[in-house]
C-alpha cells in the first residue's frame, strides 16, 4: 500500500511540474558580445560607472570605462545597458545544489553516501543539470555552486559546477577541488523537547575519534609517497590535500575545534585549508588572519547559535571578520529553497558595517578565493570566463534586483523558470475572470 502511495504521489509531483519545464541549455556564444553603458561592479571593489564589457568565446575581452576609451564596436554584437548594473556572476559555497530535489523521495536525494571516512566520494558524477531549484538561483544572479555531499566524518569530493549545461561534464567548471571533513565536536548539543533548550554535554569520544582522523591522514600521506602500491581510492582521493591540487574545507563548531583542525592540517602538511563556521569564527579572528584561512560564513538571515550572543551579530559577522583582516565568503543555511537568497545574506552584511562593494565581495571574488578558482571567476576582468549578468536594480537587494541578462561561459541563458510560468499562468487565469 505504502509503494502505491509513493507511486501515485510521485506521479501527482511529475504532473504538475509537466507545463513548465527546466530552461533548455543555450548554445555556446558564436559573436562577440559588447554591453555598453552599464555601471560594472568589478567584484574586487571597483566601480566602473559606464562601462563597455567585451566577451568572445566564452572569455571576457574587453573591461574599460567608456568615458576614456574609444572602441570599435563594428565586430560585436551591442546590447546597450544604460541604466543598469553589471555583476560578476553569484558564487555559493558549500551546497547540495544538483545532488538533492526531493528530500522525501530517496531517488532523488543524492547528498550523503554511507561511511564515515569516505574522500572518494565525488559530488561532480551525481550533479543534476535538469534540477529545478537551479533556475531559481540564475534568476537571482547565482550562476556558480559548489556542489558538495555531506555525513561522515569526511563527506567526500567537491566540485565546482556552472548552473548551465545538459550533463555535468558541460557544467563543471573545476573537478574536485577539495574535501570536507567535519571535526568532531568537543562539546555536543541536543535539542531537549520538554525545556525546548539545547543541553550541551563534552563529547567523551573526542580524543578517539582525533586519533581516528589522525591515523587516516598518516596513511594516505604514506600512499602518496609510495611509488609501487596497490590502489586506494580513498587514500588515492586524499593525495592532492598534500601537493596543493585539493583544498580541505573544515567544518568546526567552535573557536578552539577551529585552532586544533588547523594546527591538525598543516601539522598532516596539508597546503590548503579553508573554514566553514558560525559565529564562534569571530573568537578565532586574530588566528586565522594570521594563518591566511578563508572562513565561509553561514548565512546573515539567522539567529545566533547561543541565547547570550548579540542577535545582530549574524549580521554584523562579515564585517568584524573582514575587519579582522580575514577573508571571508558566504553561504546558505543547508535550505536549498533558500539559496536563491544568497544576495540578499550578502546586502544585509552590506547594512551592517560593510560598504555595498566589499558586501558584493563575499559572493563573488572572497567565495572564488575559497574554492581556488579567482584566476577564472568571481571579478569582471579581462582573461577570465565571462560569467557574469545584468540587472535593473541594486543586485543585493531584493525589491529591486531583476535580472535582463545573463551569461555563463559567454553563453546568454534563459532567466524565466518554474516560479515566472507558474506567475503567468494564475496572472492570465485570475485577469480572465475579472
Amino acid at each position: 500500500m505504502k509503494k502505491i502511495l509513493l507511486h501515485i504521489l510521485t506521479g501527482l509531483l511529475i504532473g504538475t511540474y509537466g507545463f513548465a519545464q527546466t530552461p533548455q541549455p543555450a548554445q555556446p556564444q558564436n559573436e562577440a558580445i559588447l554591453l555598453k553603458g552599464g555601471t560594472a561592479h568589478i567584484g574586487n571593489g571597483e566601480v566602473i560607472e559606464n562601462a563597455l564589457i567585451g566577451f568572445d568565446n566564452g572569455r571576457l575581452t574587453l573591461v574599460v570605462d567608456a568615458r576614456r576609451v574609444r572602441i570599435d564596436v563594428a565586430g560585436y554584437k551591442v546590447i546597450d545597458v544604460s541604466g543598469q548594473h553589471i555583476y560578476p556572476g553569484f558564487i555559493l559555497p558549500d551546497s547540495q545544489i544538483g545532488l538533492r530535489e526531493v528530500a522525501a523521495i530517496d531517488a532523488m536525494d543524492d547528498q550523503n553516501e554511507v561511511g564515515e571516512l569516505k574522500p572518494n566520494v565525488r559530488s561532480l558524477i551525481a550533479f543534476n543539470t535538469d534540477s529545478k531549484i537551479s533556475p531559481t538561483l540564475r534568476y537571482n544572479g547565482v550562476l556558480i555552486v559548489e556542489s558538495t555531499p555531506v555525513g561522515g566524518r569526511i563527506s567526500g569530493t567537491s566540485s565546482v559546477m556552472n548552473l548551465e549545461g545538459w550533463n555535468w561534464e558541460d557544467a563543471a567548471l573545476k573537478a574536485d577541488i577539495g574535501i570536507h571533513m567535519n571535526w568532531p565536536h568537543r562539546i555536543s548539543r541536543q535539542f531537549d523537547f520538554e525545556t525546548f533548550t539545547y543541553k550541551r554535554e563534552p563529547n567523551k569520544e573526542y580524543g578517539s575519534q582525533v586519533q581516528e582522523l589522525d591515523a587516516f591522514f598518516q596513511d594516505a600521506r604514506s600512499y602518496s609517497r609510495l611509488v609501487d602500491k596497490e590502489r586506494n581510492l580513498k587514500l588515492e582521493a586524499m593525495g592532492g590535500l598534500f601537493t596543493g591540487d585539493k583544498i580541505l574545507f573544515i567544518h568546526a563548531g567552535g573557536a578552539k575545534e577551529i585552532v586544533e583542525s588547523v594546527r591538525f592540517a598543516e601539522d598532516h602538511e596539508v597546503e590548503k585549508i579553508v573554514i566553514l563556521a558560525g559565529d564562534v569564527a569571530l573568537d578565532a579572528a586574530s588566528f586565522l588572519a594570521e594563518h591566511k584561512i578563508s572562513v565561509i560564513l553561514p548565512p546573515t538571515h539567522q539567529l545566533p547559535d547561543n541565547a547570550d550572543i548579540d542577535v545582530y551579530l549574524p549580521f554584523k559577522m562579515p564585517y568584524l571578520l573582514t575587519k579582522a583582516g580575514v577573508t571571508v565568503a558566504l553561504s546558505h543555511d543547508g535550505m536549498l529553497a533558500n539559496a536563491r537568497n544568497l544576495p540578499f545574506y550578502a546586502g544585509s552584511a552590506a547594512a551592517y558595517g560593510l560598504s555595498k562593494e566589499e558586501a558584493l565581495q563575499l559572493i563573488t571574488l572572497n567565495a572564488a578565493k575559497a574554492l581556488g578558482i579567482d584566476g577564472e571567476a568571481g571579478s569582471i576582468e579581462e582573461g577570465k570566463r565571462a560569467t557574469l549578468f545584468v540587472s535593473k536594480g541594486d543586485a543585493l537587494d531584493m525589491m529591486s534586483n531583476n535580472l535582463s541578462y545573463a551569461f555563463i561561459d559567454g553563453k546568454q541563458i534563459v532567466l524565466d523558470n518554474e516560479q515566472q510560468a507558474l506567475y503567468k499562468r494564475y496572472t492570465e487565469k485570475y485577469q480572465s475572470e475579472k
